[in-house]
Parts: C-alpha cells; structure tokens; sequence
C-alpha cells in the first residue's frame, strides 16, 4: 500500500470565519491519498471561537495557545517552537498555512526542517487600511521573503491575485495559485424554505418589514459607523418598516452600542445580537445582507446571503466583485459612497420584485462556485502538481 501524503495545515487561530471553514472541509475531506494534522491558535478578545465547527466534522485539532493574531515576541518565539517540534515528529510532506501569523511562523519552522513543500494560503491581506505606510511596508517585506522560499502561493480570488503579484510585488504571477474558498452551502437554500417563518417570529419581525443584516467581526475594518450612516440616512428618509441586525462581536461593541441607542431614540429598529452559531437559519429570516468593509479577502457572510437567496448591498474591496455580480445579484459600491450605498439599500427596501430577483441570480453561482466538494477537488490537484515538480 502507497504512503499517504502528510499535510501540517496551520490557521491563525479558530474563530468564525474563512479560514476555519477551508481548514476544516480541507481536512475533514482530502481524499484517502492525504492524512491531514490541523493546527491552530486561540480567537481575539470579542471573537467566537469555532471548534463547535470542527466537532460537527469530527476533526480534533491540536490548540497552540500562543498563536494569536497580536503581536507578541514572546508568544510567538513560543509558538514557533511548538509549531517546529510538532512538525518535526508528524514529518509531512507538506506544510499549508492559512492567514499571516501562521504563515509566518509556520513557515518559517517548515523552512528550518527542510519540508518539502511549503504552500501559503492569504485569506485577506494587512497591505492597506490596517496600518500605516511604514508599518505596511514593512509587513510587505516580510510577506515577500516568505513568498521566496514557499513552493505555492494560494489567492482566494482572482482580485487578490492581481493585488498580491501586480500592486504589492509579493510573488510572481506564475507561483500565485487561484483556489476559491469552499463551503457546504446547500442548507442556507434548504433552511430560507423551511425555518423563514419561524425566525422571523422568532425575531419579532413582521410581515410588512424587511430585516437587514450584517454579519461580522465589531471591528474598525468592518466600518460599521459607515453602516449605521445609512441607517440613519434611511430613518431620516422616512424608511422606518426596517429591522436591522447588527450580528457578532469584537473590540468596538461598546462604541456601536452607544451610537445604536442614539439611533433607536428615534425608532428602535437596531439589534444587536452577538455571535449566532445558527447563521443559515438566521439568514432564512433576513430579506437584505449588508457588507461595509474598508478590506476583505473574500467575505463568508455575502456567499452565505447568496446561497441563502438574499441580495447583498456591499462596498467594493478585496474579493467581492469576484462573488457578487454587480446589478444582478446585489450591489457592489465605492467605499466611502454613502449616497449610492443608501440609495441602493433604499430600493432593495422598497422593491420586493427586485429583492427576489436578485436573490435568485446569486444563488445558483455561489451553490456551485464555492461548494466545499470544488475547494478539496482543486487543492488536491495543486498538491499532487507540486509534489510532482518537486520530484
């Protein structure tokens, strides 16, 4: 019988998010060819943790408390050395990170071991409206020295390619792999047909208003200021038959709860719910998903709302012009464009005829485009390529 192929697969840290999913699918469904070890780090203060994802799987990763996504020396000198004796006694064939810190260090430990092939997955990228110019620049260098010694280079989308090998010169074109994120999305079109009533009792909405949603870490790169603008905007203009769900937590909960209170003296339409485990059930009761991010590599939230049927209003950053048809199964708009987001949020409101429209012309993309079935099909295939050239 033939050696299977060893794979380290290592994420920043679990929480909800893309990450978890393809780590997860990617372990939990790689072929009998493939043995898979998962490794990950420990969510930020306000984020979900996502091992209940991972048991519904059945996979038991091993948890490296140091890994986080904060800087720490200390922490990370820790992890990396967790991380380089774990490899060193599992002896793979290839080491695979997900996401910055464990790409960094888990790289950095496979190149110490001399593992054959060491392929890097960006989920998303630190390259603008995180940091400063120096400080970006710097992250640039060091993602450009990885790049160097990694056998492959994965975007999740065509965007992120070009940004990755033409804007910021991380690698060559030629060693950036496009492999679209996967998830199994058939129960978010299941669940709108049958748990819509239920969660909308549940919720307290009405048959005469429409939810909004937006799904995501409380976080300054989520902009919800820009969010809660347009809702105040809509409130201004009269639109007052809107429930809007402002779904999970993070660092700037306490500001968006201060500024929703504000909003909700006028009429009280904004809720805060935190983290839902749930989201394909939730998604069943909603009528419009909202995305306002200042950066994304490719947002889970807007895939789920599509294969939900739900059309999405978001700004136009990372990968969403790569999951959203602009005009046909949502809106994509210029950050910062807060006339046309609420113009666009205001005729999904309005028209139901084009809600449904557009909830359907995604749906059909997204089922097939990002099935989980696709991701492990195609990572397989990469795998198999780079060992072939390595040998």
């Amino acid at each position: 019988m033939e050696r299977k192929i060893k794979v380290v697969r290592i994420i920043n840290r679990f929480n909800i998010g893309g990450p978890t999913f393809n780590a997860t699918f990617l372990t939990r469904y790689l072929s009998d060819d493939f043995e898979t070890l998962l490794i990950g780090g420990v969510p930020d203060d306000g984020e979900k943790d996502s091992l209940h994802i991972l048991r519904e799987y059945g996979i038991e990763p091993i948890v490296i408390p140091e890994l986080s996504r904060s800087i720490s020396p200390a922490k990370d000198r820790k992890a990396y050395r967790k991380i380089k004796r774990i490899i060193k006694q599992y002896q793979p064939d290839i080491v695979h990170t997900h996401a910055s810190k464990a790409g960094l260090i888990g790289r950095l430990a496979a190149k110490a071991l001399k593992i054959p092939i060491i392929v890097h997955t960006f989920h998303g990228h630190v390259f603008h409206s995180y940091f400063g110019k120096r400080k970006t620049e710097f992250f640039k260098r060091i993602e450009r020295y990885l790049a160097s010694f990694s056998t492959g280079i994965i975007a999740i989308s065509e965007i992120q390619k070009h940004e990755l090998a033409r804007e910021h010169g991380i690698a060559p074109t030629e060693k950036i792999k496009v492999i679209p994120l996967g998830f199994e999305l058939q129960k978010f079109k299941n669940k709108k047909e049958s748990e819509r009533e239920s969660i909308r009792s549940e919720y307290e909405i009405s048959d005469d208003e429409i939810a909004i949603a937006i799904v995501g870490r409380l976080a300054p790169i989520k902009d919800h200021d820009f969010f809660l603008d347009v809702i105040e905007r809509l409130l201004q203009d009269g639109i007052d038959r809107i429930k809007v769900f402002i779904v999970g937590d993070g660092s700037e909960r306490h500001h968006i709860e201060n500024r929703v209170k504000l909003i909700n003296k006028r009429a009280e339409v904004i809720f805060l719910t935190s983290w839902i485990l749930d989201i394909a059930s939730f998604n069943a009761g909603m009528d419009i998903i909202c995305l306002t991010s200042k950066n994304e590599g490719t947002p889970v939230s807007l895939i789920e709302a599509q294969a939900t049927g739900i059309p999405v209003v978001s700004t136009d950053v990372g990968g969403v012009r790569d999951i959203v048809e602009d005009q046909q199964s949502g809106f994509v708009i210029k950050p910062g464009d807060i006339e046309t987001y609420t113009e666009k949020l205001r005729l999904l409101v309005e028209n139901t005829s084009k809600r449904e429209q557009m909830g359907g012309a995604g749906q059909q993309k997204v089922l097939e485009e990002y099935s989980y079935k696709r991701l492990v099909g195609d990572m397989e295939k990469y795998y198999k390529e780079l060992l072939g050239n390595e040998r």
